[in-house]
């Protein structure tokens, strides 16, 4: 049982609070590029980002795990790029702060999204099976994790010369 619900549904609601982050993240971000500031799906990018960081570590564990580091180093980036938005409304340096932190945030949640696929989906699996406790591996799986980690170098570099908030919060 974790916070009153069996492991399952737990499970369940975690995933349904990544999701919602990521699809909030990747809409916001777009927002980015053309320098429309999105302050609803941006609040909730950032909510629910946070919410899947420390609900992750929640789940019954015996040592600390890479998914652990994953989730410390966003939560530190989170807290950044709130700070950057929220406290120093983007000013100076902290545009281009919270851009690099948000972005990096919502590329470890998609990046923790593609691992979970290989792991749970049997066709992807199939493709780059892992031997537990490791991640999967091998040539489709790093493909993949290569062409997301382009996209969102890519993405934030657009962000970076783009995204120019007349006023955001």
């Amino acid at each position: 049982m974790v916070l009153g619900l069996s492991l399952p549904a737990f499970t369940l609601v975690h995933v349904i609070i990544s999701l919602i982050g990521i699809a909030a993240g990747l809409v916001a971000m777009f927002g980015l590029l053309g320098s429309k500031p999105m302050p609803g799906l941006t609040a909730i990018f950032l909510l629910f980002t946070i919410l899947t960081s420390a609900t992750g570590f929640l789940f019954p564990f015996k040592e600390l795990l890479p998914s652990h580091i994953i989730g410390i180093i966003s939560l530190v980036l989170l807290a950044v790029a709130c700070i950057a938005l929220y406290g120093m409304k983007l000013a100076g340096i902290w545009r281009p702060v919270y851009i690099v932190t948000a972005m990096i945030s919502l590329y470890f949640n998609v990046f923790v999204l593609v691992i979970q696929s290989f792991l749970k989906v049997p066709a992807l699996a199939a493709l780059a099976p892992a031997v537990p406790p490791a991640p999967p591996s091998g040539p489709v799986f790093a493909v993949v994790q290569g062409i997301v980690l382009v996209f969102f170098v890519l993405l934030t570099i657009g962000a970076w010369r783009r995204f120019r908030p007349m006023a955001f919060a």
